[in-house]
């Protein structure tokens, strides 16, 4: 009897799963270099979108590489703070200001590594 009843009171936490990473699309990314020397600064834009049906944070890692592909730096951000996006809405950020520009860095990529409810 105590097994049946504890059933049925995760059976509605099961229903409401958490968001994943994949529930998280990123739009829109720009990438560009201001400046000259020591002062250029780099902007990595983009929109994070919230494709859960759960109101969710999530946590962007931004990865500058060379021309054969190295990682020179990785920055991690959450876009929205301690905020949840609702579902189907968006946030946009820009994450290049967290990276030192090097003058190798040729491509970059973006993606979501962690999901988070507030």
């Amino acid at each position: 009897m105590l097994l049946a009843a504890t059933a049925l009171m995760v059976a509605p936490i099961a229903a409401h799963a958490a968001c994943a990473a994949t529930d998280f699309a990123i739009q829109d990314v720009k990438v560009s270099a201001t400046g000259t020397g020591i002062a250029t600064r780099l902007s990595v834009k983009g929109k994070l979108v919230n494709n859960c049906t759960s109101a969710a944070a999530a946590q962007v890692r931004v990865d500058a590489k060379d021309g054969s592909g190295n990682v020179l730096a990785t920055k991690e951000g959450w876009p929205a703070g301690t905020t949840n996006i609702s579902p189907g809405q968006s946030v946009d950020f820009d994450l290049g200001r967290l990276l030192h520009y090097q003058s190798d860095m040729q491509s970059y990529s973006v993606s979501v590594v962690d999901v988070r409810a507030w």
